[in-house]
This record gives structure tokens, sequence and C-alpha cells, in this order.
């Protein structure tokens, strides 16, 4: 199965940030910000904004002079030992403070042995996770996270997987044709993100932005209620913008 290959904004805002983390990881006393900027090649107003999020996110931190040296959450993901119970911890965090910021339920959804996966989500009270009430690795021609998943895909990964799960509607509004689902994933501009108006679910609507690293496939979605269907927009912008975060976390 080939990917896709077009990096986001989230990619982009990943690859400085581990060039940062990289930095930092060679100055066991500690790096000035100033000293960053020269050796990571990065403007002062790209670094400041790079900085507030690793220190937020608890991979840098800084010290009484000033400097930056790696935080615990860095030490935590580069450790063999744990790793995987670091990385949930993390994502669930950085879901957690996702979730409260956009005011949505939000989810890791990955793309594994041919499957659409959730990996992990933050919901609430307030913010209500999607009932599923049909299986997510048969329905990814109608959610926001499918159709961000296999639109990372090539022609023949997506043929694949629409070979192997029937097109059901799910809803009135649900897609059924492959014909005309394939053509909308080859057009949809990756930096755009995928929306589901109630094609899963009547009452729901979702947005679904991708957090490729390397070889995996991955997306970061959202759900709403409909009645605050003015905000998917908006929710779904923001989304994108705070994507780098999980990103990181998944690449470390």
């Amino acid at each position: 199965m080939a990917l896709k290959h077009e990096p986001t904004t989230p990619y982009h805002s990943t690859q400085d940030a581990l060039r940062v983390l990289e930095t930092v990881a060679r100055h066991s006393t500690g790096v000035t910000d100033a000293e960053l900027a020269r050796q990571t090649g990065l403007g002062a107003e790209r670094l400041t904004t790079l900085l507030r999020m690793l220190r937020r996110e608890g991979y840098v931190e800084q010290v009484t002079d000033g400097a930056y040296v790696a935080g615990d959450a860095l030490a935590r993901l580069g450790s063999a030992q744990g790793h995987q119970q670091a990385l949930r911890d993390q994502l669930q965090r950085t879901l957690d403070r996702l979730r409260d910021s956009i005011g949505a339920a939000v989810y890791v959804s990955r793309y594994v042995d041919g499957e659409v996966t959730i990996a992990q989500y933050a919901d609430s009270p307030a913010t209500p996770a999607v009932h599923e009430w049909v299986d997510f690795r048969f329905s990814a021609h109608a959610t926001a996270l499918g159709k961000s998943l296999l639109g990372q895909l090539d022609h023949n990964g997506r043929r694949d997987h629409l070979s192997r799960h029937k097109m059901a509607r799910l809803t009135s509004r649900t897609i059924t044709s492959d014909r005309l689902l394939l053509s909308r994933l080859e057009s949809q501009p990756p930096t755009v993100p995928h929306l589901d108006l109630q094609e899963y679910a009547v009452g729901t609507v979702c947005a679904a932005v991708p957090i490729t690293a390397g070889s995996s496939v991955g997306c970061l979605a959202l759900s709403l209620p409909v009645a605050h269907v003015h905000r998917l927009r908006q929710a779904a912008d923001a989304l994108n913008r705070n994507a780098a975060p999980v990103l990181l976390s998944l690449a470390i």
C-alpha cells in the first residue's frame, strides 16, 4: 500500500519542533533561545511559538538563567522502558487540553493493517463522544476520520478498502457511490479538513485532519452535536492549528 505524502502545516511544525528538541537534548546544561535560533535556523517569532508549545507539553523547561533544558515528558517518551504507557499518558493530556480549548470531543484515529481504529479519545459530559452505533471499521465512507485516513492512501489502497467494506447507507446523507467518494477524496486538498455532516449519525457532525508520521497513517478528529454545526469550521481550523503536539508525541 502506497501513501500520498503531501505534508501539511502540523507536519512542518513537528519537523521544526523536533529540530529544537534535538538541539536542546545536545545541551544537557541548557541552551538559550538565541543559540537555539542560530543552531536551528528558525526565526525568532517561529522559535518563540514552538518553545511556548514545547513548554506547555512538558518537552522543555526553562531554568533560572533563561536557558532551556529537556523536560520530563521528553525524558519519559525517550525511554525504551515504559514508552507505550508514557505515549498514551502524553497523548491523553494533549487530547484533554484540545477537548477543553475547542469545546468538542476529540479523537486520534489510525489506519492499522487495513482497518480504521480509534487509538484514543477525550470526551466529557459537556462534550460527549459519538455513539458508535456502526463499527467504525465498517463505516470509513461515512465518517470524517475514515475519509481523512482513506484520503492519505493511494488510489489502489482506497479501492482495496472499499472492496472489503460495503458502503452502507447509514443516514439519508451517506455517500454510497464508490465512484463519487473516490472522486471527492482525490480532489480534497490535504490542508482542508474532511467533514461528516450527519453522514454517520443523525444529530452529529464531525471534522478530521491528517497527522501522518512516516509510513503511519493517522488523523485527529472532533465531533459536535448538530446544534453546534455553526462552530464546525472554526473548530476544525483550531484542530488543525493544534495538531502538531499530537503528531510530535507520535514522532518522538
